[in-house]
């Protein structure tokens, strides 16, 4: 019984042991068909051991099974968030890349599974066996998990760029639903959390309904947010969200060489710049890679923007976007 996962770097598919592992199965499945994956990011990858994905909260510490998302009327509803998986099958071992295995977290009798599960990025993990409850496997898209595995992460695990679930289809289910089961018509967009979790870098492309001219809109409303939240987060504002002006470009992905005046240099020759800095570490002064740039007229902003999006400047694509925050809140 397969599912396909297309993500940020390609496509997935697994299949699982339903006959070994029969709730772990269902459970994991009905998680799938109800969309509780789609836009969950890979938060953990540790290279030559495992990718963890699963959480909605991209923390680590969220999820829950699908028992407990079910009305509290329903027969297989359960009130605690995880489930105990007893049918761990001796006959299945983290021995192989590409295992699928269910995370059991907690201690004691709240010790189970909720939605987080991990995909192993090496052969050999048997010391994984009889923690965690592997219950299928990789079939297609080893070159995919591979991508994953050489990402590089911060040091909490999380790849600098985002990797996420885009997508998930169910491709073969045996199971029936289980009471109250609430499955959406249509994949939902994501949830407010989640895009308060996106990174600045993430270039994947949000699979959203609508017509072009309404996914650009909300495309463009997303990575606004993701800017102000990144900057939020560095502690350059009091807050995210605010009135956003027309003169001022946002620049990213920059060399950590190229200084301020290079950028205003190269800018210039569309009008007449305000201001141009790019943004530092407060305390090792380092670049962080992402500039503001603050031009006299908003006509040459925009022919700025026009024209420098994706070109090369010491030898690295740049992204120019709209600035979403006000400069009079990330100046001293």
């Amino acid at each position: 019984m397969s599912v396909l996962f297309e993500t940020s770097v390609g496509d997935i598919i697994v299949d699982l042991e339903t006959e070994l592992c029969p709730i772990l199965s269902l459970n994991f499945l009905k998680l799938c068909k109800a969309y509780k994956y789609n836009f969950c990011s890979f938060h953990n990858v540790v290279q030559n051991f495992i990718a963890q994905t699963g959480d909605p909260t991209d923390t680590g510490r969220g999820g829950s099974s699908v028992f407990h998302l079910l009305p509290t009327s329903s027969s297989a509803y359960q009130s605690t968030p995880y489930f105990t998986p007893t049918e761990i099958s001796p006959k299945l071992k983290h021995g192989a890349f590409g295992t699928l295995s269910m995370a059991v977290a907690g201690e004691g009798d709240q010790r189970g599974c909720g939605s987080q599960f991990f995909l192993t990025l090496k052969d050999n993990l048997d010391y994984l066996d009889g923690k965690h409850a592997p219950f299928g496997r990789v079939i297609e898209g080893e070159e995919t998990l591979q991508k994953i595995n050489e990402a590089l992460t911060d040091q909490e695990g999380r790849p600098l760029r985002d990797i996420r679930i885009r997508h998930v289809i169910v491709l073969d289910d045996p199971f029936d639903d289980p009471e109250g089961l609430d499955v959406p018509p249509n994949s939902p967009v994501p949830t407010a959390k989640q895009l308060a979790s996106l990174r600045v870098g993430d270039e994947e492309e949000i699979e959203e309904s609508g017509d072009e001219e309404e996914i650009a809109q909300k495309r463009r409303e997303r990575d606004a947010r993701a800017q102000a939240l990144t900057l939020e987060m560095v502690g350059d504002l009091p807050f995210a969200d605010v009135a956003p002006p027309e003169n001022v470009l946002f620049v990213c992905k920059l060399n950590a060489v190229t200084t301020s005046e290079d950028l205003e240099l190269i800018f210039s020759r569309f009008g007449e710049i305000l201001s141009c800095e790019i943004i530092r570490d407060q305390k090792t002064g380092d670049s962080l890679q992402y500039a503001f740039i603050e031009f006299k007229e908003r006509e040459d902003a925009e022919r700025a923007y026009l024209k420098m999006d994706n070109v090369l400047i010491d030898d690295r694509r740049i992204h120019v976007d709209f600035s979403q925050v006000s400069l009079a809140l990330i100046r001293p």
